[in-house]
């Protein structure tokens, strides 16, 4: 953990570099100090099924939900929260300048005792594997 996922509508495909959003939420993370390399998921997928407000065909969103482990600060959260929201909200600055764009990010935190993780690649970005 964390694990970024990024719904969005289908129609951002064309114009959207969904995949430089990832890089840069990805470094977002990294920036804060509280997620380790190895731990980081972000992944984007397109909703190819939507009805979006008053049904405008330029109408589009997307949805971030960043889940994390149990154990971080409210202050922690809420810096983790505003740095991904500020990279995110530059990615889709001109998207959000026009009246047809709806951008948001939820942060749910995991309950430990009902979350299962493997994970090979930490020892091998920690230098013993």
């Amino acid at each position: 953990m964390p694990h970024l996922t990024i719904e969005y509508s289908a129609n951002l495909d064309p114009s959207g570099d969904l995949a430089g959003l990832c890089l840069r939420l990805r470094m977002a993370l990294l920036q804060t100090g509280l997620a380790e390399e190895g731990a980081l998921r972000v992944r984007a997928l397109p909703c190819p099924h939507y009805a979006v407000a008053d049904l405008l065909p330029e109408n589009a969103f997307a949805a971030l939900v960043l889940r994390i482990g149990a154990g971080r600060s409210p202050d922690d959260k809420r810096r983790m929260g505003e740095m991904v929201m500020q990279a995110a909200t530059a990615h889709f600055a001109t998207l959000l300048a026009a009246p047809h764009f709806a951008l948001s990010l939820d942060i749910v935190e995991n309950d430990a005792a009902l979350s299962w993780k493997s994970n090979s690649i930490h020892p091998r970005l920690r230098g013993k594997g």
